[in-house]
């Protein structure tokens, strides 16, 4: 019944886990020796939830969402609140957008030097 919204191509990676996270490319697509993360030195495995609500990475990116939408940044309370208001619909494909076309980024970068992998 939500009138507002529209689903993204960095939305659907970001809500399904299933785009430039190591846990997907690493295990789904072997494209990666590793499920790690690439943008921190804490070793985790890198996953949506990782990125949304974990990694130092995208701290600045992630505070402008928590400030938007709330500190509860699990998938359950984002969708909640993402359908609740169209503000908060585009402060969660904001924080997409801006988080994934970083990772694509790095992604691309590691593609062209094989030897940036982790082994």
């Amino acid at each position: 019944d939500r009138r507002h919204g529209a689903m993204s191509f960095h939305l659907a990676q970001m809500l399904t886990g299933h785009g430039c996270f190591g846990r997907y490319l690493c295990r789904a697509l072997g494209r990666e020796p590793t499920s790690e993360c690439h943008h921190c030195d804490a070793g985790a495995e890198d996953t949506a939830e990782h990125t949304r609500a974990v990694c130092p990475a995208w701290c600045e990116e992630r505070a402008a969402l928590s400030a938007a939408i709330g500190a509860d940044l699990s998938l359950p309370a984002v969708v909640s609140a993402m359908v609740g208001s169209e503000e908060n619909w585009s402060a969660v494909s904001s924080f997409c957008s801006a988080v994934m076309l970083r990772k694509e980024a790095a992604e691309r970068e590691r593609e062209r030097d094989p030897n940036s992998l982790p082994s």
